[in-house]
């Protein structure tokens, strides 16, 4: 399955398992619904506890608390900005601080530690055997800042990478929210959406898989803020350089008089190698191919399309996309 890169953007923080870990009862669905209607009735009443709003500086998103004693799991472009402290909001209303404990950039996770004594009720996180293509899927989170929103769809694609794919609606704040399946387990953690942009299109949701999630909190859960910050102020590890072949490389530059920020090409998201380039696109006034493999951006090694997704959405002037051509390298330079 390609996604098709125009008009993507990552769902902003401005885009569980039974909830009966601390004695919260299922209830279950009126019986004068439909057997689909009354799955998702029960996926809603079993999750939505565990479900919290974040607001973090100007941005809001979604997260999930995932351990009694009140570690939240979202996304990193949540809390990017919020100088490692945070508010959550439960669905019934009680707020509490939160401080960032640690991130992952590259899968777009961050791990919050709420300040309380009390216990929470947690979701409960599926594994690998529980997530399925073709399983139906129901995401839950605070789109616009409307805690409590559930949208329903099927899980299209896994990835090789831990990328799962969705047409389950999501929109701005969706962030960090659950991706479930049909008993209100977390398969996933809700990341990004790629919007087609041409007539009868479905946008495609994009969320970092339950598997990666679950490694994450555990490598960090026993983290303190001071761990974190200590960690933030290390040297951050180099990325693999790509060096532009000396006799190899014309660099292209090219405004898209269209304006917008669409990239205009299509592109296997296992190999990055792009598949079709659109007419009069940024991609081809910047001298993007069929058969380009996408290597790197602004120097930073590309190792999936929810990088582009998220650069695109900070509405960039220009960028330094890093490509493979017939066994050389190339700097293409895009303006937008």
């Amino acid at each position: 399955m390609k996604l098709r890169l125009i008009t993507i953007g990552v769902l902003s923080a401005g885009l569980i398992g039974y909830a009966n870990v601390l004695g919260l009862s299922s209830v279950a669905a009126p019986s004068q619904f439909s057997g689909q209607e009354n799955v998702g009735i029960d996926v809603f009443r079993l999750a939505n506890p565990s479900v919290v709003t974040i607001r973090a500086g100007g941005a809001t998103g979604s997260g999930s608390i995932v351990s009694t004693d009140g570690l939240v799991i979202t996304n990193d472009h949540v809390v990017r900005d919020s100088n490692g402290q945070v508010r959550v909001i439960t669905s019934s209303g009680q707020q509490y601080t939160g401080t960032v404990i640690a991130t992952d950039r590259r899968n777009d996770l961050a791990l919050i530690r709420l300040q309380t004594s009390d216990r929470l009720p947690a979701i409960r996180i599926a594994g690998a055997d529980n997530i399925l293509v073709g399983q139906r899927v129901f995401a839950l989170g605070s789109p616009f800042g409307q805690s409590g929103t559930l949208t329903t769809g099927i899980l299209s694609r896994v990835g090789r990478d831990g990328n799962l794919q969705t047409d389950a609606s999501l929109n701005p704040g969706n962030s960090g929210g659950p991706l479930l399946n049909s008993r209100g387990e977390m398969i996933g953690v809700n990341k990004a959406v790629v919007r087609p942009g041409f007539p009868g299109s479905a946008n495609i949701g994009i969320a970092t898989s339950a598997v990666i999630a679950n490694e994450f909190i555990q490598r960090n859960r026993n983290n303190s803020p001071a761990d974190f910050r200590t960690a933030a102020r290390q040297p951050q590890s180099r990325q693999p350089e790509f060096r532009v072949n000396p006799f190899g490389a014309p660099e292209f530059s090219s405004p898209n008089r269209r304006g917008g920020y669409r990239l205009g090409v299509t592109v296997d998201p296992e190999t990055l190698i792009i598949e079709d380039v659109q007419p009069s696109s940024v991609a081809s006034n910047s001298g993007l191919q069929p058969g380009d493999r996408l290597l790197a951006l602004n120097g930073q090694r590309l190792f999936d399309v929810v990088q582009i997704i998220q650069f695109l959405e900070q509405r960039p002037s220009s960028a330094v996309i890093t490509i493979a051509r017939n066994r050389r390298l190339a700097n293409l330079r895009v303006r937008f």
